[in-house]
């Protein structure tokens, strides 16, 4: 026995390593994902036939067929390929060179590089093309080709989206599909790099495994990895950026960044950084389209089934239950995309006031980076596809057929305003009592995540809540925020004494000319430049630059078309987001009480550029009177366009009265 103990440990200690081999492995080759329906066979079989066998590839095909339908697809494939064709068995571990079909009564999850079989569900609509992708692109990330050929109706095309989103590469089959619904609603959804026939999809295919960056993979590298961080030509790319759409993308984390740039290069046939960097200095279009490529969002109506239930059971009803008669519920959605989450929340209030609550108006604010993604949205049409989540009672109340498409209505429309909005650069919304901001955090860094959250800070009401993706957290700013549900992410403010502070927010005209970067291209807000050297200089310039910093007077920073690039100190009293279009013009923004007297005031200093003080001005809010002082200036600083600032204060009611007595101005 005492012989016969250390051999059994030895063995099970070379088992561990192996099986954890294996388990890593199992990422580090790249997996083509077809999806076809009628006409399929051809189609696949012409693909398969014009393809190396030693690529280094897996492949998956799976066809949108009837559970009952008794398939031969395996011995006919064999017959023109010379890898391995095999039906999938439950947990089978995938291996590259080889082509595995999909048993038709199955779906398909694929996890680690492992095979998962579950019986098909007895559903009348059944989308396994988009649940294969779906769970390729979710581990395998930019390891994954998806390739939708011949077929009808539109399964495929979600499962695309999440490919691309996720840094992989996409095909469709061009005119020479059979049936062309399945491979024409990706092409329509944006959502294909390359539209080819099957042969030259198998040509391009093998020319992308002798790619570097692929081949990396194969030598158990990632390819991200290949770029440096701190590769000149990669600041270059960030620089072009942020030049052309005033986005600073170094916020972002950087191997998601990499991934995008590296799926360029791929569809460009580059192999260096050096090129794509120079093909983004000539070619204007490209950065466009790297642009949008960087700004894709995986999004659905209702997504995440339980979280809506979860918000339409119990967190909306408590909002509305703690409004007052004619008190407005406001929401903001920032990272919306093309406008479902907002929509299917507007839904749902609708639903839950044709009960109760029916006297409280709701204003949604919904905001994207992608000025593309928000005109969609506020044109609210989708197509049939885009709706597979929404009930058919729902789409039957608040949709309209239009020239094959659906329109939501205006009822819900109505409640939805939606802007271009950049929430690390602009003024946020204000006096808002939920925040849904699910699945940003997960492309920011740690520094841009905290920034954030301190801005929605600022924008909530001292009871109001924040809702985070299931995957993100608030554990960079814990000290802001209470957690209020665990599942579902689901967090209220905490409420500070003092003034509320809103967090530093580049200006665009600094950050256009490049004033805001630092070494590492990181934005730096003009106001910090000037309160930083202070903190050095002793414990009385370190108290001057706190009580600037958390006791700043009401403030706005303008340019000469009135649009507010800057918000400093709580100027809830002053202005405020009136219904209708978005806007940072702060003459539209300003109580109306004071707008007369501010838009005066502004056109004198813009015409003598001295500072000019209004005192007195009367203005009645929630039945009390306030005395409010404005006080505009020219700011002196380095900018490609001439700025003002704006200091609101609110005086003291029988102070000014005197005053104004005194002066001879009441009679």
């Amino acid at each position: 026995m005492k012989i016969k103990a250390p051999a059994k440990v030895k063995k099970v200690k070379r088992k561990l390593p192996a099986k954890k081999q294996v388990k890593s492995q199992s990422h580090l080759f790249p997996i083509v994902a077809i999806g076809a329906s009628a006409g399929g066979l051809e189609a696949v079989s012409e693909l398969l036939k014009n393809l190396d066998a030693d690529t280094g590839m897996a492949f998956i095909y799976v066809q949108h067929l009837s559970p009952d339908h008794k398939s031969l697809l395996t011995p006919l494939l064999q017959n023109v390929t010379s890898m391995k064709v095999q039906d999938v068995r439950d947990k089978i571990l995938m291996a590259p060179d080889n082509v595995y079909v999909i048993p038709p009564d199955k779906e398909i999850q694929v996890t680690n590089g492992h095979i998962k079989l579950t019986p098909r569900p007895d559903v009348k609509i059944n989308l396994p093309i988009d649940l294969l992708f779906s769970s390729l692109a979710e581990t395998h990330k930019q390891n994954v080709i998806g390739i939708i050929l011949s077929g009808s109706a539109s399964d495929g095309t979600q499962g695309m989206k999440s490919i691309k989103h996720e840094g992989g590469l996409t095909f469709a089959q061009d005119g020479s599909a059979k049936f062309s619904s399945m491979p024409k609603s990706a092409i329509t959804a944006g959502v294909v790099d390359f539209i080819l026939s099957p042969k030259e999809i198998a040509l391009e295919l093998v020319r992308i495994s002798k790619h570097p960056y692929v081949k990396a993979n194969l030598l158990k590298s990632r390819s991200e990895d290949l770029i440096e961080s701190s590769d000149p030509d990669l600041k270059i790319i960030f620089n072009i950026l942020h030049k052309h759409t005033q986005v600073d993308f170094s916020a972002y984390k950087i191997k998601t960044i990499k991934r995008r740039i590296i799926r360029r290069m791929l569809l460009y046939k580059m192999k260096s950084l050096k090129e794509y960097a120079k093909l983004l200095g000539k070619k204007k279009e490209e950065v466009d389209i790297l642009y949008q490529d960087l700004l894709i969002n995986v999004t659905s109506f209702f997504r995440d089934t339980d979280t809506y239930k979860y918000l339409k059971t119990t967190l909306l009803p408590k909002l509305l239950k703690e409004k007052k008669p004619g008190e407005t519920l406001r929401i903001w959605v920032p990272a919306c995309s093309t406008g479902e989450e907002a929509f299917s929340i507007a839904m749902m209030l609708i639903e839950i006031q044709d009960s109760k609550f029916s006297n409280i108006p709701v204003q949604i604010f919904a905001s994207d980076l992608s000025a593309k993604a928000v005109r969609k949205a506020r044109i609210g049409l989708y197509s049939k596809h885009e709706l597979e989540s929404v009930s058919p009672r729902r789409i039957q109340r608040f949709f309209s057929k239009s020239d094959g498409d659906y329109r939501i209505d205006k009822a819900v429309r109505n409640i939805c305003v939606f802007a271009p909005h950049n929430i690390l650069l602009d003024p946020p919304f204000s006096r808002l009592d939920f925040i849904s901001c699910r699945n940003l955090f997960i492309y920011l860094d740690t520094p841009a995540q905290k920034r954030a959250l301190a801005t929605f800070h600022y924008a909530l009401h001292d009871n109001g809540y924040l809702m985070l993706g299931k995957s993100e957290s608030i554990s960079s700013s814990a000290n802001l925020y209470r957690e209020v549900n665990k599942k579902y992410k689901v967090f209220s403010r905490k409420a500070f004494s003092g003034l509320r502070t809103l967090p530093a927010l580049a200006p665009r005209s600094a950050q256009a000319n490049g004033l805001t970067n630092d070494p590492e291209n990181k934005a730096v807000d003009v106001a910090e430049t000037k309160v930083k050297p202070l903190v050095n200089q002793g414990l009385d310039s370190t108290i001057d630059a706190l009580l600037v910093a958390e006791f700043m007077p009401a403030s706005v920073v303008i340019n000469y078309q009135m649009e507010i690039v800057q918000f400093r100190g709580s100027t809830d009293l002053f202005l405020t987001h009136a219904a209708g279009k978005a806007s940072f013009n702060v003459l539209r923004m300003a109580r109306p009480e004071i707008a007369f007297a501010l838009r005066n005031t502004i056109t004198k200093v813009i015409k003598t550029k001295h500072r000019v003080r209004k005192s007195g001005i009367e203005m009645i809010l929630n039945a009390r009177v306030h005395m409010v002082g404005i006080d505009v200036m020219p700011l002196k600083i380095k900018s490609d366009e001439p700025l003002l600032l704006i200091l609101f204060a609110e005086q003291p009611v029988v102070e000014t009265f005197l005053k104004e007595r005194k002066k001879g101005c009441l009679l």
